[in-house]
């Protein structure tokens, strides 16, 4: 059975994207089409702050992309040899919060502790935190155009401050439509469509109609989080599974049971 997901591929140590080995685990075919560009912004300025760790009481890193303006930051500005020698350890001497483990992982690389990984989500993540802190010292929130308010809020109404500098802007992938057409005229109508992200939704929907036409209702679509299946259904859309948590196993989990005989997750 095949089944779509729109993000772009990303290897693990195994060689291969884990949502395509998990959902192979099922006996599900899965091709991967990414729907989303990024551009970085404000790199100078975000370098600047992470030189200056006594100015925060930590990090807060919500998505892949944000972990990789940091690594720009190191390498574009010969940050690289004081971030080991110095600068890693005093951000470690901090509090670095994170959603996911993806997220977590690209955080450890770069040599720093993580917490917050298993709360999944901003909601949670915010609750994590607001049980946590309550210094005068400001976090530092590097983000993308597209942040929602969830967690500035949350941590603002429990009077802990936050600095947020937006490091990347979200575009359309360029080959979206191009990719998807190939796909239809290749392999057909898919059994499930996964969604990642509220802004991959905006810009696939039209053309996932388009070529879906009057087979759409035979779609299970899916969300990798609350989010997402929020995006999904003021679309319109009927969400047959949200992932109980954003991994691969959760994913292929939910999409499995979704695709049984009058299965839902």
């Amino acid at each position: 059975m095949k089944v779509l997901l729109l993000k772009d591929a990303k290897e693990d140590d195994c060689g291969q994207d884990p949502y395509i080995r998990e959902l192979g685990l099922y006996g599900l075919e899965a091709t991967l089409i990414p729907v989303l560009s990024f551009e970085f912004l404000s790199l100078p300025s975000f370098s600047e702050k992470l030189s200056h760790p006594e100015d925060y009481e930590g990090l807060i890193f919500t998505s892949p992309r944000a972990v990789e303006a940091a690594e720009l930051c190191l390498e574009q500005n010969n940050k690289t040899e004081v971030w080991e020698r110095s600068l890693k350890e005093k951000w470690n001497a901090k509090s670095v919060y994170v959603v996911g483990n993806a997220t977590a992982s690209l955080v450890s690389k770069i040599g720093l502790d993580t917490e917050g990984a298993a709360c999944g989500n901003a909601e949670k993540l915010a609750e994590y935190i607001c049980s946590r802190e309550s210094s005068a010292l400001p976090l530092l929130f590097p983000c993308g155009n597209l942040k929602r308010e969830i967690l500035p809020k949350a941590l603002k109404d429990k009077g802990i401050a936050m600095e947020s500098i937006t490091v990347y802007q979200t575009i359309a992938h360029p080959g979206i439509q191009g990719n998807l057409n190939s796909y239809y005229s290749q392999q057909g109508v898919p059994a499930s469509i996964t969604f990642f992200s509220p802004s991959g939704l905006t810009y696939s929907l039209k053309h996932i109609q388009e070529l879906s036409g009057d087979n759409i209702d035979q779609i299970k679509f899916a969300a990798i989080g609350p989010t997402t299946a929020r995006a999904l259904a003021a679309q319109g859309l009927p969400v047959s599974c949200t992932a109980e948590s954003p991994t691969p196993q959760a994913l292929a989990t939910g999409i499995r049971k979704a695709l049984q005989p009058h299965g839902c997750c």
